[in-house]
């Protein structure tokens, strides 16, 4: 296959098609951290197997974990573990991107859920594929109906960041109303997501973020915003009862002291020892850490899509970004400076 000059000789791998199918759009990474090496390309159309649905998919974002895997920067301790489940020379599965937005265009014969010209919002997870015009998955896969308020490219935002932290603010961290939580990160995808949820659960809230998006989190429900640049929240005396870390740069000796005696520290990005070492140190104080993995699933993004119809959760998005340019996408991202979401449209 020849792309802008260059023969791409690793095809993606994409199963069940027919020979003859007409070529579709994806975008495949060839080496890891590298933006020359993530191209357009032509790959044959995927036909669904019989428990499958075929997305017809309208816009991708490109999160912090795409941007991730494609540069592997990863917390510290997990390089390996991502190697082995995405591959080492580089990408086993070349068609990156986890979250999409699309039609449904085609159904297998035993899918039951879904029909032809269902708007949806999916997630692919370790499967990947989410960058590409279309995408097969199992009727049984992270699938719901889209909200009819939003557009495909904000629908496309709401699994990645609005995903993780309901299912860790709500499941893992149980926020209640009248807690002081603390979001560190609260511009990012999954900040500004804690942010507007911990508003929704009747917290009060307070963001830390860069000085130019103070306003923008107080615009989605933070009572305070601290610049990190000109204060550290560890050494103001104030104290919460959930401290929120989207970053991976917190850890409990840091804010031991800004915690109240029964408070949580929830870490949603930790490196490898963090997670390991946090069971053994909950035995010996109050205050506990709480980390671990959140999925996507249909019930929590059901639950967040509610959210949505109620006008009790917005879709942020910073940049969007044409198929042709998603290289600079991903380079915006891996700038860590974006307001919420970035979306590649298709």
């Amino acid at each position: 296959m020849k792309v802008s000059g260059v023969f791409v000789h690793h095809v993606p791998r994409i199963a069940h098609y027919e020979r003859e199918a007409r070529p579709v759009k994806a975008v495949v990474c060839t080496k890891y951290n590298s933006l020359a090496h993530l191209k357009v390309v032509e790959v044959p159309k995927p036909v669904p197997k019989d428990n499958e649905v075929l997305i017809r998919v309208y816009a991708t974002p490109v999160t912090t974990g795409d941007w991730r895997i494609q540069s592997l920067t990863v917390p510290k301790g997990l390089k390996f573990l991502v190697q082995v489940i995405y591959g080492f020379a580089r990408p086993r599965r070349p068609i990156l991107g986890t979250q999409l937005a699309g039609t449904i265009e085609a159904t297998g014969k035993n899918v039951k859920m879904f029909k032809a010209g269902d708007d949806v919002i999916a997630e692919s997870a370790l499967g990947l594929g989410g960058h590409a015009q279309y995408k097969c998955l199992a009727e049984s896969a992270p699938i719901v109906q889209k909200p009819k308020s939003l557009s495909f490219e904000e629908a496309s935002v709401l699994s990645f960041g609005g995903v993780t932290a309901l299912g860790f603010l709500k499941y893992k961290a149980t926020v209640r109303p009248g807690d002081k939580m603390l979001v560190h990160g609260a511009s990012g995808s999954v900040g500004i997501a804690a942010v507007q949820l911990g508003t929704h659960f009747c917290a009060r809230v307070t963001g830390v973020c860069s000085s130019s998006n103070l306003d923008f989190v107080r615009s989605y429900g933070a009572v305070n915003a601290i610049d990190y640049q000109a204060e550290d929240f560890t050494k103001n005396g104030e104290k919460y009862d959930l401290i929120v870390d989207t970053v991976g740069v917190l850890t409990m000796k840091k804010c031991r002291h800004s915690l109240t005696k029964n408070g949580r520290l929830l870490l949603i990005s930790p490196g490898l020892f963090e997670q390991l070492t946090a069971p053994f140190l909950n035995l010996f104080t109050s205050a506990k850490i709480v980390t671990g993995v959140v999925s996507a699933s249909p019930q929590l993004m059901q639950e967040l899509c509610d959210l949505v119809r109620d006008e009790k959760f917005k879709a942020v998005i910073d940049r969007q970004f044409p198929l042709e340019n998603i290289a600079d996408a991903y380079e915006y991202v891996g700038q860590r400076h974006k307001r919420g979401n970035v979306v590649v449209k298709l």
